[in-house]
């Protein structure tokens, strides 16, 4: 079973078996290694991240990230996960333009979004968060870095930045001939969720309040995400970028089996709990029947059940 203060893909179990890839690993490859960029809509490029936890071989690229292009500036949308992530980022974008960097978005507190952050600090941009980022960031910032050294060194490590523009309801920024609304969440899949909306490209940026193939992660609230999940839905959008899986999906369709899931993970957990069974055993029982539609659904079913257990029992 998970530690459930341990963030995605660095639980105490995945961090002994990467020891030894690390010190095979030698040094981080270059910023230009591995690293594909697709433009998904004019001027919207994502990174693919791999469907995997976090590995010394895969430097904790696995989020989808990337940037958008206006006429003036470019907006980073989240900067990867870990400081080697980021500084391949940022070489793509020079690959690209030479505008200025304004923005760095860190759309939530996971690490696998935000650690590349510090490969963008020479440009001095707005960093961009949640309201409730800067309280998030100052409980767990210092145990997601000691880890990522563990698993990195100090060197590919990184650091989130702390952010200097919050977001509370509804912001907007302009990068020159394009404007990108970014919307704060109540919690949801956590509790410093952002998501934006290109309305140039009509691209919806979801982030990860949308999982497409990989096991969704409860770190926040099963019946707000719900919620969010269900207004997100309403964004017309002509496409949207998830978190986690293809650099681009139909929208809302896309959201289907995401919401299949967090629905089954709720039915079955009330249902448990009206039958008197503990968290442990559902842990092991809830949402069983969605298994072969997720992948990774063994390192994380369990503990989103522990979750959603722990906030449903008090309905």
């Amino acid at each position: 079973m998970f530690c459930l203060c341990c963030p995605p893909g660095l639980t105490r179990r995945r961090l002994l078996a990467s020891a030894a890839a690390l010190a095979a690993a030698g040094a981080a490859p270059g910023p230009e290694s591995g690293f594909t960029m697709t433009e998904v809509a004019r001027g919207v490029f994502v990174r693919r991240g791999e469907d995997a936890d976090a590995t010394a071989e895969n430097q904790d690229a696995i989020a989808n990230i990337g940037f958008v292009i206006g006429d003036d500036a470019v907006a980073v949308i989240d900067p990867g996960g870990s400081g080697a992530d980021g500084a391949r980022l940022r070489l793509a974008i020079r690959a690209r333009t030479d505008r200025p960097i304004r923005y760095v978005i860190e759309t939530h507190i996971h690490l696998d979004h935000c650690f590349g952050a510090s490969a963008f600090a020479d440009d001095h941009p707005d960093i961009i968060g949640h309201a409730r980022l800067p309280a998030a960031l100052a409980a767990r910032r210092d145990f997601y870095r000691r880890h990522l050294i563990e698993l990195l060194g100090p060197d590919a490590a990184g650091d989130a930045l702390p952010p200097t523009r919050l977001v509370t309801a509804q912001e907007t920024i302009d990068l020159g001939g394009r404007r990108l609304d970014i919307t704060a969440h109540a919690p949801a899949h956590t509790d410093t969720d952002l998501t934006l909306f290109d309305s140039a490209t009509e691209t919806l940026w979801a982030s990860d309040l949308l999982f497409v193939g990989r096991i969704p992660v409860l770190d926040g609230s099963l019946a707000g995400w719900q919620k969010a999940l269900s207004a997100l839905k309403r964004q017309k959008a002509a496409r949207a970028v998830p978190g986690h899986g293809p650099v681009s999906v139909s929208w809302p369709a896309a959201a289907a089996d995401e919401e299949r899931y967090l629905a089954t993970l709720a039915h079955d957990v009330r249902a448990l709990i009206l039958k008197g069974a503990d968290i442990d055993t559902a842990s092991h029982a809830a949402a069983e029947s969605e298994r072969e539609h997720w992948r990774l659904f063994d390192d994380y079913n369990g503990r989103n059940a522990i979750e959603a257990y722990k906030e449903l029992e008090w309905e």
